[in-house]
């Protein structure tokens, strides 16, 4: 049952990743610009940009996977496990998108390089 939660946690994290727009001047608003559209746009702008922002230094967390991420998300903002691995991908292209070659490349943690901090 758990590798079947990270299988489809980490597809929707595919998705997540490929369908967020690059991260421009503004990531915070090219991130709820994002959300919009889905059904992860009812939450709460300050709420969703918060939620967003703590993802980049959790994947820096030694003891912390893809799938780690997305539950404690799901967790904040309230949402099952498939829509906040989607929500993880968005923030990862928003707020850390040096990170998205690392995840691709297998590498967890993220450096801290890559993070943007």
């Amino acid at each position: 049952m758990r590798l079947r939660l990270a299988a489809a946690a980490a597809a929707a994290l595919s998705v997540g990743l490929l369908a967020a727009a690059p991260a421009q001047a503004d990531p915070a608003g090219d991130f709820l610009n994002t959300l919009d559209g889905t059904g992860l746009s009812t939450l709460n702008p300050a709420d969703a940009v918060a939620a967003g922002q703590s993802v980049c230094p959790m994947l820096a967390d030694g003891g912390q996977n893809l799938a780690d991420v997305a539950g404690r998300v799901s967790e904040t903002i309230g949402r099952p496990i498939g829509p906040a691995t989607m929500f993880t991908g968005f923030a990862i292209s928003a707020f850390c998108p040096g990170a998205v070659t690392s995840i691709a490349n297998g590498e967890s943690p993220v450096p801290l390089g890559l993070l943007g901090f």
